[in-house]
Parts: structure tokens; sequence; C-alpha cells
């Protein structure tokens, strides 16, 4: 976890002045996968690890930037229009100030010292919190104030226009816009949003990290989009209404399924099955039903795997091993997918001996070391006040 203090003190001896400090959290799903894009419904909620930017301005536009999980600094020059490039990581702090900028917002230089407890290429949205907690800070210290929706509209667009990944707005919704003891329902055509409370107190929920990494911006994920597309242009001869397969609904799909090529017709019933699960998963959640839940949470699972192909054999064999442990609510793979994360609801008197038995039983069956977390929701992006 993060020293504040000691990333504080880093600050001032790498850039010679105090700074101010600034957090957004990583985000996991529990359930709505890949229907933001097709502007359907998620239901994410923030998690208690954070990406931290320790920030001060700077008299001219220049923008230094270290990352200590990394341990490399670079620099880029807001003034000069011509992208940098320099590191991966980099992109997000760039993009989303490029972003801001694009949009009408002037920014001051700054230096940023950014450390993370989120980890990296797991499925928990690692870049949105950087691209949020940078945005953040940029804005503050130009003392620009924007609505939360357009600061996670510009982290969408950095991944678009810098990283090349074609994503939707949950994970930046997400990491500026959730509160503590809530997950988010967002409607991702309208933006509207609602908090839901998650109930502590009756589950836990644990995400196993199969310690096998995904890029978001690969072509797999990408080409996620374009099948989706491809099957809203085929529906839309039938039902021209439509413009988006948030549209469709279930027995318009069943009527017309057949005009889809396999594959397509899979993907199309991934995304519109999802989003009646997550739809029906909400109204679980105001009402108590964990077990409900639970079982469209195995669902959603299931048609991952096999429908939008996306899930990868271990976490396959995360879910199939929790199925068969005592205290299970649900699980399933949550995030871009190609491997990552699951996330678990677990009632709260079973969870050690689930851990343990999950993680014994994984390295058993596929040789690899999972890493688990005891997760409880966060607050979106905020500065940090002494």
């Amino acid at each position: 976890m993060v020293d504040r203090q000691a990333l504080q003190q880093k600050f001032l001896e790498m850039f010679g002045s105090p700074p101010r400090l600034f957090r957004a959290p990583g985000r996991v799903n529990l359930i709505g996968e890949h229907t933001d894009y097709n502007d359907g419904f998620v239901l994410p909620m923030a998690i208690d690890r954070s990406t931290f930017v320790a920030a001060a301005p700077r008299s001219d536009r220049l923008v230094r930037v270290c990352s200590l999980d990394f341990n490399e600094r670079y620099a880029f020059d807001l003034d000069d229009a011509e992208r940098q490039s320099q590191a991966p990581w980099l992109d997000y702090v760039e993009g989303v100030a490029r972003s801001l900028e694009a949009c009408g917002v002037t920014l001051k230089g700054a230096d940023l010292l950014i450390q993370s407890e989120v980890p990296i290429g797991g499925g928990l949205s690692s870049s949105a919190a950087l691209e949020i907690s940078a945005g953040l800070a940029l804005l503050s210290l130009s003392e620009v104030a924007i609505d939360r929706v357009q600061l996670a509209q510009a982290g969408q667009r950095a991944e678009h226009d810098y990283v090349g990944a074609n994503i939707g707005l949950m994970d930046q919704m997400a990491a500026a816009l959730a509160h503590r003891g809530y997950a988010l329902f967002l409607d991702c055509r309208t933006l509207e949003t609602a908090d839901i409370a998650i109930d502590t107190q009756t589950t836990a929920v644990i995400v196993c990290d199969s310690n096998v990494k995904h890029a978001l911006a690969s072509s797999e994920y990408n080409k996620r989009r374009e099948e989706c597309e491809i099957g809203v242009a085929i529906l839309k001869k039938e039902l021209p209404q439509i413009t988006a397969l948030r549209d469709v609904r279930m027995k318009d799909f069943q009527r017309y399924q057949e005009q889809l090529p396999e594959v397509i017709r899979r993907r199309c019933r991934h995304v519109i099955s999802e989003n009646a699960r997550t739809l029906e998963a909400a109204q679980m959640l105001r009402q108590h039903n964990l077990a409900a839940f639970g079982q469209l949470m195995l669902q959603s699972h299931q048609s991952l795997r096999d429908d939008y192909e996306v899930s990868s054999s271990e976490l396959d064999a995360l879910v199939e091993i929790a199925r068969q442990l005592p205290g299970l609510i649900g699980a399933r793979m949550t995030g871009g997918g190609f491997g990552g994360c699951t996330v678990n609801f677990v009632e709260p008197f079973a969870v050690e001996h689930f851990c343990n038995t999950l993680a014994t039983r994984y390295q058993q069956v596929t040789k690899r070391t999972a890493t688990l977390y005891h997760i409880h929701s966060g607050d979106g992006a905020e500065e940090l006040k002494d």
C-alpha cells in the first residue's frame, strides 16, 4: 500500500517544493461486461486501492512526470502539439492532459510523482485510476473546475486517441464518481448513475488475480467491438429503430438471429443477455437477494466464456474451483478478459477457507500462483487534505 507521507517527502526531495496529493481508485466490475461500448448497462464498484499523484504547479507549460512503480521519469510540453510517446504508461497521463486541452481547458505545467497500489494489467482498471488521478491533479493545480463526467470522458479519449483501446466509459466513470459503500449502476447511453448499497455484513468481495496479464489495446478487444457493430448493421435491416445492441430485445434477437453469421450471433447474444442480467442484478441487490445475484454472476461468466470468448483457461479454472467451495454466492471473470481477475461474492464466515483453498487448487491445476484481495468499496477521485 502507498505510504502517503513517504510519497510527499519523495516529491519534496525530487522537485524541491511541497506537493498537493490526489488519488483515484481502481474498480471491479460486478456484472455488465462488454456492454458499455454497446450503450448498455454496467455495475462496477470502486475499490479501496488507488493511484496517488503528488503534484505541484509550475510557472511554465512543461509537465514533468515520474513513476515510482516503473522508476521512470519523462516530460512533455503542453505548448508542443506533437505527441511524445515516450513510455506506454505516460500515454495515459499525456493523453488525458491533451484531451482536456482539446475540449477548451487551459492547463498549467506541473510536476507529478505517481505511485499506485492498483495491480497493473489485472483487470482492475489501473489505467483509469491513473488517468483520473492525473487529470484531477492537473485541473486542480490549474484552478479549473469541470464536471466529473467530463473528466471521465477525457480519460476515455486518452484511451482512444493515445493508447489505441476503443473502450467504453465505465472504468473512468467509476474512478471519478463512485461512493464508498455502494456499487455504481451506470446507463452508458444517458450516463445516468445510481448508487446501490453493498452490504458488507452479508457478503465479502474477493478479487482473484490469475496473474495472466492482458492488454486492452490488443486487437482482440477492438475486434469484439467491430463484431458488435456488424451485428447492429445486420439487425438494423429488420429493426431500423436500433442504433446499438442495447436497443435489441431478446425476443427480437431470437426472431432474427439466423440472419447473423454464427460468430456475430454469439457476440450479440452475449451483449443482449448481459444487459438483461445487469438490470436484473441491480434489482436483486436492491432487494438484498444475494443468492439470485450470485446466479446471475455465474451466468455472466458462462456467456463471456462461450459466446463472447474473452475468458481464458485460468479464469475458467478459478470460477470452476470457486463454485465447489463452501460459502460462495457467485463468481465470474471481470474486466476486458484474456487474463486478469475474477470477482467472487463470498459469505463472510467462509472467506479464509475460500481464499486459501482457491489459491492452492488453482496452483495445482494451472501451475500458476494467484493473488487474492479482500476488497471493499471505495470513494471516487479526490484531493487528500491533511
